[in-house]
């Protein structure tokens, strides 16, 4: 599919999109002057397909004047997110576990600035809930010197047990422990205490119940003076694209209110035990917290 929009301000390019279908796997060529991708930017343009759930392939020059811009069609239907629930939902043969976030800038960078907030280097004993293939400790590992990444304990908790597979032999260190175990029920193992707690997008899934879990997690987990990050997914993964803006339940576009319901919670939460609390980020938003004067 081929459509000339050379010379249309962005209200028209954009009003082109709401009015017209592409076919999910097909290619959109879409002919626009040079001069008004420069002035238009490509951020822009890359915004836009993600609002319709396309993504970005190489563009062709045509000329000196006129650029191709191609638009690849997602197919909606292949995301985790319309799985049906089940124990291997996020296990190894699933969609969830073709993702690497950490392959994608936007998260990559936040999370990275949220290990330094809390001071990565100092931490001793690290609990990751959600922690699938170990993406998020394999992060932590790149950041620190070998002596130093080995000083500490990383234990990971996840409810897929091929995932906790995968991970004991992906990340296989002698001071990592991967353990297959329902969140809802921490109470069952002897984990003791940490001084950091990460949690990406787990906390917030179905069947768990944030406050009492956020709150349990704090008061029996959480070492005095010790720190939290919390990541909140703003985006959903669809054909193996992250695509910006969380889907909320009865809407047909993307819609806040929960994510940012739960994250005013724990800030205040937070505030109030004297901690210094931030949020960051853009496609995952991203709760961290430390004590404050640590």
């Amino acid at each position: 599919m081929r459509v000339d929009l050379k010379a249309k301000d962005s209200t028209a390019i954009l009003e082109w999109f709401e009015n017209n279908r592409v076919e999910e796997g097909k290619t959109l060529e879409v002919e626009l002057l040079n001069t008004d991708i420069d002035k238009i930017g490509y951020k822009a343009l890359i915004d836009l397909t993600q609002l319709f759930f396309m993504k970005m392939i190489t563009p062709h020059i045509l000329d000196d004047e006129i650029t191709l811009l191609r638009f690849y069609k997602l197919n909606e239907a292949t995301s985790f997110h319309k799985t049906e629930q089940s124990d291997e939902k996020y296990g190894v043969e699933s969609e969830f576990f073709k993702i690497d976030k950490t392959a994608q800038f936007s998260f990559l960078y936040h999370y990275r600035q949220a290990l330094k907030f809390v001071n990565i280097k100092e931490k001793k004993r690290v609990l990751n809930l959600g922690i699938n293939k170990a993406d998020e400790f394999s992060v932590i590992k790149e950041m620190l010197q070998d002596d130093e990444f080995a000083a500490k304990e990383f234990i990971g908790i996840d409810y897929s047990s091929s995932a906790i597979e995968y991970a004991k032999e992906s990340f296989a260190y002698a001071n990592t422990e991967f353990i297959c175990h329902d969140i809802n029920k921490l109470d069952e193992l002897d984990l003791g205490e940490f001084d950091l707690i990460v949690s990406i997008g787990t906390l917030q899934s179905s069947g768990i119940e944030f406050n009492l879990t956020f709150m349990n997690l704090y008061q029996n987990y959480l070492q005095k003076g010790g720190s939290i990050i919390l990541g909140f997914p703003n985006c959903r993964w669809i054909d193996g694209e992250m695509i910006y803006g969380a889907k909320a339940p009865n809407y047909p576009f993307s819609e806040m209110s929960l994510v940012l319901k739960d994250i005013h919670f724990c800030k205040k939460y937070l505030q109030q035990k004297g901690y210094r609390v931030v949020i960051t980020g853009k496609d995952y938003l991203f709760l961290t917290a430390r004590k404050i004067g640590i």
